[in-house]
């Protein structure tokens, strides 16, 4: 009998505010109320979808005979490819701030604030719902990849592999849109930003053209970009021949891209989650 109410006990405490399981239960119901909001408002997926569906298209089939790689590197659209993946991530950002900045505009996050509910999980159940978003956009580009002629070499093991750093990527980039809600109130100056970061961190980067096709200058800060280990690192593991440069970053994309990553994702998760908590 004592220990029948001791096993209830610890299952109420479990549950109390502020506990872990808590949490974690709140998270979830606020990942699925997140959903069934995506799943009325289509034209997020289809925001998410339509820049690196361009550059797919346009890039990647239009124009590709334009673009010369070094040799020993395989077809293009192969080569375009991780650099498409990880462009879902930037074009994840936008959309992700005008949300989060309407929320607030709106007086939601203020209503969630009021509540007996984990302030973290508010914010964190917005960027998972996100992160689902992502996945979904990245297979609907995957099956347009395979019709263009994309085919991976990896095996599963590698296009899973592939597919995750994608999604690391993406939650990083998340998390910057989040940052970004919580700063910036006009949806105007937000969509100017998101437009910027995609189009500097494609283009300054060899996602799009190999490091040989640069000026010297704009190769060593392209080399640093996160978006050009990242796509090195997709490209292994996708078995993806693309001869690259003997400086640091191309010889420890793994490292470069660890620390680029981590730091971002860190430093906008602090600030957004510490502006939430202190927002009058």
């Amino acid at each position: 009998m004592t220990t029948e109410v001791v096993t209830k006990q610890a299952l109420t405490t479990d549950r109390l505010p502020g506990s872990p399981l808590r949490a974690v239960e709140e998270t979830a119901d606020l990942v699925i109320r997140r959903m069934r909001h995506m799943r009325a408002a289509p034209g997020r997926l289809i925001g998410v979808i339509l820049n690196p569906l361009v550059l797919l298209l346009a890039v990647g089939y239009l124009f590709k005979d334009a673009i010369r790689l070094p040799v020993g590197t395989t077809d293009y659209v192969d080569y375009l490819m991780p650099g498409v993946a990880l462009q879902v991530g930037l074009a994840s950002v936008g959309p992700t701030a005008i949300s989060v900045s309407g929320d607030v505009q709106r007086g939601l996050m203020e209503r969630f604030r009021s509540m007996p509910i984990s302030r973290r999980s508010v914010l964190i159940a917005h960027s998972l719902a996100d992160l689902v978003l992502a996945a979904v956009a990245l297979l609907v580009l995957g099956g347009i990849g395979l019709v263009l002629g994309w085919r991976p070499s990896g095996g599963a093991a590698g296009v899973l592999s592939g597919v995750g750093l994608a999604l690391v990527f993406a939650y990083a980039m998340i998390w910057v849109g989040i940052a970004l809600g919580m700063a910036v109130k006009h949806a105007e100056s937000i969509d100017s930003i998101g437009a910027l970061l995609l189009v500097v961190l494609t283009f300054l980067s060899t996602a799009v053209l190999p490091p040989t096709a640069m000026p010297g200058w704009v190769r060593a800060v392209a080399e640093w970009n996160p978006v050009s280990t990242g796509s090195r690192l997709i490209r292994d593991a996708w078995g993806t021949d693309a001869p690259t440069g003997g400086s640091y970053p191309a010889a420890h994309p793994g490292v470069v891209a660890a620390v680029v990553l981590g730091a971002v994702l860190i430093g906008s998760a602090a600030y957004a989650l510490r502006t939430f908590t202190n927002r009058a």
